[in-house]
């Protein structure tokens, strides 16, 4: 196992390095949400087909946190052996070769199976960062305040989740005046891809000088006594990020489609709502990582308010500016912010709590979009986004609570569960192709209500 041994106030540049990693890999995986329909288009997919993009993207993660989890119980532990820098560098210059692969595949038109093989080697890039952010982050401060440093570096990753429709929207379905009818392929996406390699290898030499890297100690190896395996809660959390990932993949994944087939909404104007989908998890994670911190109630509620504020004004000018949604079209979105604050206070800054009460929400707002026929259910759908904000820092806190020497392989672990992003849309897709996009809905509520059951229940069992 390895740790750290930052001094109080030497966590500041370690945490900017590691926040702009949270930021490249949202701005990434938000980007296949508009590959999906894109896709769908040029090669005539299904919606099953369509989302087998997903499924080759987060499949990646299964094989590369599998292959480091094998090796932590084989060999010397992967991070260990090569520190937090060398790893994190590593995902990096794999990931732009491989967005570089993309671009190459979309110049020459190349077949859909090429799409689907680099952005596995995308993934299996993102994997690194994932494996060695994640418990950097979680160890780099005091234990009690974990989930809140989690928290703030997912936020900045749902900025770049917010930013990813947005932009890649305008640049490849309105810049480049996309029209699938004139059967102009997949060209258009050469230079978004080219551009994010390049900014890829750039923080890579960025990461690589900086002092990112902290003291690593070896500690006291692993007992065959006390495998993961006898700790029932770290079993069930890691189902918390199978089906948190699912859910939060599937939902995004099929919102540009639902517009689209429901109420006729060009790929655009769809991407533009998609973006306060991913900019609610960022308000959501922003507020989450004041409130689960440790300052006195007047300053979480000013901070919180000055953050949702500043979040909505971003998301609102981005997509006014580049699509023309105006604030009449959007103002309900601050309801559900509202929301989302009550939420986060009577969950008093607990993370079993907090996480039982957000997945709930999630499901009734669910349900309402499967019962209520108006465009009201466009915004119910939405704003799943800022309930899923604290999901992944609190299930992911949750399941390494006290297993110190084990941490970083139960991280491995936890990393390997994000392959419920490559099952659960392709199994929403087959739903809505068997019955219709608004019934699909019903695999990520599935999703949510067992979220309810580990936040509840499910984080104690097996825990001494």
């Amino acid at each position: 196992m390895t740790t750290t041994s930052l001094k109080k106030g030497q966590n500041i540049m370690p945490m900017i390095s590691i926040t702009i990693l949270f930021f490249m890999w949202g701005f990434i995986t938000s980007l296949n949400d508009i590959l999906i329909p894109f896709l769908k288009e040029i090669y005539s997919l299904s919606h099953f087909e369509a989302n087998i993009v997903q499924f080759a993207f987060f499949i990646a993660y299964f094989v590369g946190a599998f292959a480091f989890y094998i090796l932590s119980l084989k060999k010397k532990d992967p991070i260990s052996k090569w520190g937090y820098k060398t790893t994190i560098v590593i995902g990096l210059v794999i990931s732009s070769i491989a967005c570089s692969l993309f671009a190459f595949a979309a110049y020459k038109a190349l077949s859909f199976s090429i799409f689907l093989c680099t952005l596995f080697c995308l993934g299996l890039g993102l994997t690194f960062l994932q494996i060695a952010a994640n418990p950097f982050v979680a160890i780099i401060g005091e234990p009690q305040t974990a989930s809140s440093r989690l928290n703030l570096s997912q936020a900045f990753n749902s900025l770049g989740t917010t930013l990813g429709p947005a932009l890649g929207g305008y640049l490849i379905f309105t810049m480049s005046m996309f029209k699938p009818e004139e059967n102009q392929g997949p060209s258009t996406v050469v230079i978004p891809y080219l551009v994010l390699a390049g900014l890829l290898l750039l923080v890579a030499i960025f990461i690589y000088f900086s002092k990112i890297n902290t003291t690593i100690e070896e500690e006291t190896s692993v007992s065959k006594k006390t495998s993961i395996w006898s700790k029932p809660y770290t079993i069930l959390g890691a189902l918390g990020i199978f089906f948190y990932v699912g859910a939060e993949v599937a939902v995004g994944s099929n919102i540009v489609s639902y517009l689209k087939e429901n109420y006729n909404m060009e790929e655009s104007l769809a991407s533009a709502y998609l973006s306060y989908y991913w900019g609610g998890a960022m308000i959501g994670r922003f507020l989450g990582s004041v409130s689960l911190s440790s300052l006195k109630i007047e300053k979480k509620l000013l901070y919180m308010l000055l953050l949702a504020a500043t979040g909505f004004a971003v998301i609102f000018f981005i997509n006014n500016s580049l699509h023309g949604l105006s604030f009449e079209k959007v103002w309900i979105f601050l309801l559900f912010i509202a929301l989302n604050f009550v939420g986060l206070f009577i969950g008093k800054g607990k993370t079993a709590r907090s996480l039982a009460i957000f997945a709930f929400v999630n499901v009734c707002l669910i349900v309402l979009s499967l019962s209520i026929n108006s465009p009201l259910v466009i915004w119910t759908l939405l704003a799943i986004g800022l309930f899923n904000s604290i999901m992944w820092s609190n299930v992911f806190t949750l399941a390494i609570d006290g297993l110190k020497e084990q941490t970083s392989q139960v991280s491995s672990m936890l990393i390997m569960m994000i392959v419920g992003g490559a099952v659960l849309p392709p199994l929403q897709g087959l739903l809505a192709d068997a019955t219709n996009i608004s019934i699909s809905f019903l695999i990520p509520m599935v999703s949510y209500a067992y979220l309810f059951f580990y936040g509840i229940k499910g984080f104690k069992i097996g825990k001494k």
